[in-house]
């Protein structure tokens, strides 16, 4: 077993890991049970499933770091459930602004940057989008398709691996993993872009609501979750990370990413919980919500 193979260095290093997994699932689960207390019905389950991603990773992690032959699903997994955190954080965005139509009063005769990262920062060139239902529309699904597409090339995967087909490090040009990955990641890309045109638009409004620490969070998780495991396991393929009998250079490049983000998202679920818990005042209504015709003779 993988305990018996442990030597007292190694047991400690494992014990650790799992009690910070278990103490950062007991933070959120305190931290749920405060949102749903506190926050509004109509934000609830948003914070909630943005909250929930670096404590899902951290014990798809541990599971890994535990049970080797499993890391396949548990990465998969986190991959999914992040997916869906990415949607959220937009449709946050627009919540925090008063919703749909309020973001539109309030942006009405506004422009979206679309020159921003990680697509189209270098593209200065690209012409401003004015703000409407339409664009918002194309934000939204440019969040959701990943949502939806990302589950499917998953269980796509997971069939073609029960065949023998789909080997996670065989990045081949005959093999369906460099496709599937390379398909992936542009969905990613556009998701991640969609989500940095709305951040450059509301980061000035939302300030007053900690945004910026907010998005920080979402963008650590995104680099550590994503790029850093990436990097890893090319160095494992490589064979720049050695291997050390009984594992092989990528089963040991599996352990340092599984156990670098075990203590990485315990610390980034620690830091929401202070960030997620404060109290914020909404913001003021827009001002053309107060001229529109046939509100002067209202009583406020």
């Amino acid at each position: 077993s993988l305990s018996a193979g442990l030597d007292l260095p190694g047991r400690f290093l494992f014990a650790t890991l799992t009690l910070m997994t278990l103490i950062a699932i007991l933070v959120f689960i305190e931290e749920a049970v405060y949102i749903y207390r506190k926050i509004p019905s109509s934000k609830r389950s948003i914070i909630i499933w943005i909250n929930a991603a670096a404590p899902v990773i951290s014990t798809t992690s541990c599971i890994g770091m535990w049970v080797p032959r499993s890391t396949m699903f548990t990465d998969f997994t986190a991959g999914i459930f992040f997916a869906i955190v990415i949607h959220k954080f937009l449709m946050m965005m627009i919540k925090e602004c008063g919703g749909q139509k309020v973001l539109l009063r309030r942006f009405e005769n506004g422009h979206f940057t679309i020159s921003t990262g990680p697509c189209c920062c270098c593209c200065l060139c690209l012409p401003r989008v004015p703000i409407t239902r339409q664009t918002l529309f194309w934000l939204k699904l440019g969040t959701f398709q990943f949502a939806v597409f990302r589950p499917v090339l998953v269980f796509l995967s997971i069939v073609l691996w029960t065949n023998g087909n789909y080997v996670l490090y065989n990045l081949s040009p005959k093999r369906p993993a460099l496709w599937i990955s390379c398909f992936i990641g542009a969905l990613t890309l556009f998701a991640l872009w969609a989500v940095g045109i709305m951040f450059r638009k509301v980061r000035i409004l939302l300030k007053c609501k900690n945004i910026i620490p907010k998005f920080a969070l979402y963008q650590f998780i995104v680099i550590l979750n994503h790029l850093q495991t990436t990097i890893i396991n090319i160095f494992a393929t490589q064979k720049i990370i050695p291997c050390a009998p009984p594992l092989s250079s990528t089963a040991r490049g599996s352990y340092i990413a599984q156990q670098l983000l075990i203590m990485e998202m315990f610390l980034i679920t620690v830091i929401s919980r202070v960030v997620y818990r404060r109290k914020y005042h909404d913001l003021e209504p827009p001002e053309c919500v107060a001229e529109e015709p046939g509100d002067k003779n209202q009583t406020p």
